[in-house]
């Protein structure tokens, strides 16, 4: 059975939208079974999220009862859940019942991740909203993992710019709601 692999990510983060700049340094636990783009969607994730309060699930990437990313207040009070992949309608449902605001970060097609959770009751869902990266951009961040990385991620204009060892990758940012309109 493999193990779990730790990766250092080195983070400047220029997050001109909402006004967060910040230099990170995260341990991130890679689980035996974790594809290196969902690595890189959680990663993506704690960026685009990052607020005081921002922390990976404890449990990592098997935790059933916990997000994969939570901002929580001094009180311990869960401000966001924070889901990576393709989470189950019952858990973006308890998700929504549990937390203020939940949102929903994929390496999945959207108009795919929705038809797969189909009919299935989800509290708020219209409230949920979901941001899909495109496969080739995740495709060329994974193939520069390594144990310990050294990234430049800023946001502008709705626009994502991730800087790995002197190559720039880009991509729109849009998010949805994980209901499509009627």
């Amino acid at each position: 059975m493999a193990a779990t692999t730790v990766l250092r990510f080195e983070i400047n983060l220029a997050d001109s939208d909402r006004g967060v700049y910040a230099d990170l340094d995260l341990r991130v636990a890679r689980h035996p079974s974790e594809s290196g783009s969902f690595l890189v969607v959680r990663v993506l994730a704690y960026c685009l999220e990052h607020a005081d309060g921002i922390a990976f699930s404890k449990g990592g990437v098997s935790a059933v009862d916990e997000p994969a990313i939570s901002i929580v207040d001094p009180t311990g009070r869960r401000l966001a859940w924070i889901e990576v992949g393709a989470p189950s309608a019952e858990r973006l449902h308890r998700a929504s019942k549990a937390t203020e605001r939940v949102a929903l970060y994929t390496d999945r097609r959207l108009e795919t991740l929705r038809t797969s959770l189909g009919r299935e009751r989800i509290h708020r869902a219209d409230a949920i909203l979901a941001t899909s990266f495109p496969r080739p951009f995740l495709a060329a961040l994974e193939g520069a993992l390594d144990r310990t990385n050294r990234w430049s991620v800023a946001r502008s204009d709705d626009h994502l710019y991730v800087t790995v060892a002197g190559r720039a990758h880009d991509t729109a940012l849009e998010p949805e709601p994980l209901v499509a309109a009627q």
